[in-house]
């Protein structure tokens, strides 16, 4: 099933029926998707040699996990990994997907290093902020999910795409974004981030701590309006806008905006520098994903 624009789950048929085909199809030509797809090479680009340049001491990483790990049994609100190093596990092309879609991910299994001090301190400055967090000290690979004992790919990614080979010790921070009935609401995202700044701030450590969210923007189905409404809520500095969000749509891929939001509250005291925003068109029906990437300064 997909989830349109209007917030209603939909079969591609019914999906293309209420769509505006004569507007994407303008969009799908071999020359747009192409010209797409070098805009997104470079805003990966932008976002990596930012991040290198940043000569940070930790990262803490905004990220969904898609029942990569975490299950049905326990799937918390929010989620903050404090063990000593984390496993990356490699994917392998199969017959249906070819090496293509897996550009994003590592194709050998990694551990990477991470930082438990910075973790549990987040962990106990936010339950004293009244913000009740799922803590993992480690990945059981016995418990199964796709990830097989490894972190879900919004940080595989990460370390892939954008670290390479310079590894910065990092804290996971997974926000259920996905699955009802417990996904926070945007305002919620947006005042845990302003809770991790101050925790970071009150760390008593010497380091370069940065934040990043992995994810988004609108994803199966391109929403544009929504994804304009987020990207000029977290620009203003807007609770209020943010917090209008249409929830209905905050669903499926399009739900890692609240990824977004969390970072834009962490940030709020910086600028918000958008350095590209794509729409990826991919089918009639208005599927696809729509790109961002941006950093505060």
């Amino acid at each position: 099933m997909l989830i349109g624009t209007d917030g209603i789950h939909s079969n591609y048929e019914d999906l293309l029926a209420r769509t505006d085909v004569n507007r994407i199809a303008k969009e799908l030509t071999p020359e747009k998707m192409e010209g797409r797809h070098q805009r997104n090479q470079k805003g990966i680009a932008k976002l990596s040699e930012a991040l290198y340049h940043a000569n940070l001491d930790v990262l803490v990483m905004f990220g969904d996990d898609q029942q990569e790990y975490l299950q049905d049994d326990n799937m918390p609100a929010f989620c903050v990994y404090w063990g000593d190093e984390v496993n990356v596990n490699g994917r392998g092309a199969s017959p249906s997907t070819g090496d293509q879609p897996l550009i994003g991910y590592s194709p050998e299994d990694q551990i990477v290093p991470t930082n438990a001090p910075l973790g549990r301190h987040l962990i106990e400055y936010l339950i004293e902020s009244e913000f009740d967090i799922g803590t993992s000290q480690y990945l059981n690979p016995e418990k199964g999910g796709q990830s097989k004992g490894g972190i879900g790919h919004a940080f595989g990614y990460v370390y892939h795409r954008l670290m390479t080979e310079n590894l910065i010790p990092t804290v996971p921070f997974m926000v259920n974004t996905y699955f009802p009935p417990n996904q926070p609401t945007p305002k919620r995202c947006y005042d845990l981030g302003r809770a991790v700044r101050s925790a970071i701030e009150a760390w008593p450590v010497k380091a370069r701590v940065g934040v990043l969210a992995s994810g988004g923007l609108s994803h199966f189905v391109v929403d544009e309006e929504v994804d304009q409404m987020a990207l000029e809520g977290m620009k203003e500095k807007s609770v209020a806008k943010l917090s209008m969000l249409p929830r209905e749509r905050l669903n499926a891929g399009s739900s890692e905006i609240r990824n977004w939001i969390s970072v834009a509250g962490a940030l709020e005291h910086l600028d918000m520098d958008l350095i590209d925003y794509v729409p990826c068109y991919r089918s009639p029906a208005g599927t696809g994903c729509a790109m961002g990437f941006a950093t505060w300064s």
